[in-house]
């Protein structure tokens, strides 16, 4: 099977680990255990079996997920290693050869990449400026379905621009996968990571085959547990878990009761309180850093996700913008390029705020050392 290089991950798995500072990370600073967990639970675990368990998920687990979801039970959900397999099962189930599928960008181009490789040609519809948001062009998706779509996805919260569909976007989507009788895929791993006002809308149950996909990594700051989900119709999650079986045949018993004691609504609660007050101590800091560099950068503030998509002004190659901020500052940035939207960069505002302070002192070195004149003129 042929499939193209996943840009992102394959440059993060190289590099993200030999920098002094990783901006490429678009969740939230980890929590460790011993912040996580009270006595009664870390004791708990270790009476937990370390064998394969419910390969489908815990049945608490799975009505903890559902809980999320207007409408859903346990039997909507399928626990998964990570939200990328958790999209992987999701696109394996709904899509074969010569099907398409629109997906709507910029995105985490898993999707993308996995469509191709099973032999379906991939529409894709992008997210545009519209004074201060990113907006979605519903015509613009219509025009796209043919009689072999069989697949609408879209990244809600969006990665990279942070931004959240309206509500309008979301019914008008919904509205055309029921007319269509097309799935509607949403990756909601932003869920819950909203800088302000209320928790982003589900698009699960919208319309008649929506298959919604999310995890512990973003919103929550607990990637390591490698904890995801699809949240379907059963007929899709029976699909789904024919699949896995193929793949990893379940997730990781310790990783799953870490999940569930972090999903009780209180727990929950306290997580997204913190992640928010983290992201707008650093997303105050980067509004007053490219306020005073508005001669090189501009951008829309994100609403969601510990990401921010900077549009620059210079003469370089956002990959090449990347690598020499790498290879001379030890910072690590995500190229827009890597997104297919050139002339960009994605910083992680998701780390601790000192560190996020020093990694910018830096980048202004790059600029300084780079770009002297102009930089200096763009001040």
């Amino acid at each position: 099977m042929r499939i193209d290089l996943f840009e992102l991950e394959r440059s993060q798995s190289i590099w993200e680990n030999t920098v002094d500072y990783n901006l490429t990370e678009s969740g939230l600073h980890p929590f460790t255990m011993r912040e996580l967990l009270d006595a009664h639970e870390t004791e708990a675990l270790l009476d937990l079996p370390l064998g394969y368990g419910h390969t489908e998920g815990e049945p608490a687990l799975r009505e903890a997920i559902a809980s999320l979801y207007p409408g859903a039970v346990a039997d909507n959900v399928l626990v998964t290693t990570g939200s990328s397999e958790a999209n992987m099962l999701a696109v394996m189930s709904l899509l074969d050869s010569g099907d398409e599928a629109i997906i709507v960008t910029p995105n985490f181009m898993q999707l993308p990449g996995l469509a191709k490789a099973l032999g379906a040609k991939v529409h894709e519809v992008p997210l545009r400026l519209s004074g201060n948001r990113w907006a979605l062009d519903l015509d613009e998706v219509a025009n796209r379905i043919t009689t072999r779509t069989r697949l609408i996805s879209v990244c809600n919260p969006n990665n990279p621009t942070g931004g959240v569909l309206s509500a309008e976007e979301r019914t008008g989507l919904a509205t055309l996968a029921a007319n269509h009788g097309i799935a509607l895929h949403a990756d909601e791993i932003y869920r819950g990571a909203e800088l302000a006002g209320a928790e982003t809308g589900t698009l699960f149950a919208t319309a008649p085959m929506t298959v919604v996909t999310g995890g512990t990594a973003k919103a929550m700051a607990l990637a390591g547990l490698r904890i995801g989900w699809i949240v379907s119709s059963q007929e899709i999650i029976q699909k789904a878990m024919q699949r896995q079986d193929y793949t990893t045949i379940g997730s990781n018993a310790l990783g799953q009761r870490i999940a569930l004691f972090a999903l009780q609504p209180e727990k929950r609660a306290r997580i997204v309180a913190r992640n928010r007050h983290l992201l707008a101590r650093n997303l105050d800091q980067l509004s007053q850093w490219i306020a005073q560099r508005s001669g090189i950068f501009s951008w829309v503030p994100p609403q969601a996700g510990a990401m921010a998509f900077l549009r620059y002004d210079l003469p370089i190659s956002s990959d090449d913008f990347c690598r020499r901020l790498r290879e001379t500052q030890s910072v690590f940035a995500v190229a827009g390029s890597w997104f297919g939207m050139e002339g960009h960069l994605r910083l992680g505002i998701g780390g601790e705020p000192d560190h996020f302070k020093e990694a910018l002192q830096r980048l202004d070195r790059f600029l300084q050392d780079e770009f002297g004149k102009q930089a200096e003129a763009a001040l």
